[in-house]
């Protein structure tokens, strides 16, 4: 099986596909993602966004025929709370805000995950409900103070002290950490034998 191509910089998704043994490396694409819109489409193209910049950049290097045969995954993950799309906080006042915006109520974590091999884009996303506590302002404090907000969707990360704020979740608990691994496999059954000879 060829290598696979993780068109992405996440350490979450990185960590997910190591912890199942899969062979891959890491192309991060140079993109202008998509900040706004009906969350599941915004994550498709996103994804698909990441997918296709990081195949057209295995061809920029001088390796066209290479990158063809080698899969590649671009994957967007996004919080929603109805339609209002939660990103990646830019400060610790947004951090709060969303946050706050999430405190004792359900929302959901949509990811868009786009494959593309042997020519083909194959699309699909993964939604995960979770609901918060309620959270006081002492816990969001605790929270913000330990930096763990930067660089998450939503402003938290469920499988850190991010995991102290939410009461329950309905659906696959990786796709709140970054990579929907059973959609990851509908999606491209060989995957988990990449890169093994």
């Amino acid at each position: 099986m060829p290598e696979l191509i993780l068109a992405s910089g996440s350490p979450q998704r990185k960590a997910i596909l190591e912890q199942l043994g899969v062979q891959f490396r890491i192309v991060v694409p140079a993109i202008d993602e998509l900040d706004d819109g009906p969350p599941e489409a915004l994550v498709l193209e996103n994804a698909y966004r990441k997918a296709a910049a990081a195949l057209a950049g295995l061809g920029r290097a001088g390796r066209g025929s290479q990158s063809h045969a080698q899969p590649v995954l671009g994957v967007d993950t996004v919080v929603a709370l109805g339609p209002q799309v939660y990103g990646k906080p830019n400060d610790r006042k947004q951090a709060r805000a969303t946050l706050e915006a999430l405190s004792g109520r359900t929302h959901r974590v949509l990811s868009g995950v786009c494959l593309i091999a042997d020519g083909n884009a194959r699309t699909a996303a993964a939604v995960t409900t979770v609901a918060f506590r309620l959270l006081d302002a002492a816990t969001l404090d605790w929270y913000l103070d330990s930096d763990e907000w930067q660089g998450r969707a939503g402003g938290y990360a469920i499988q850190g002290r991010g995991a102290a704020l939410v009461e329950r979740i309905d659906g696959d608990y990786l796709n709140v950490v970054g990579l929907p691994v059973t959609t990851l496999l509908d999606l491209y059954p060989s995957a988990l034998f990449a890169g093994i000879s």
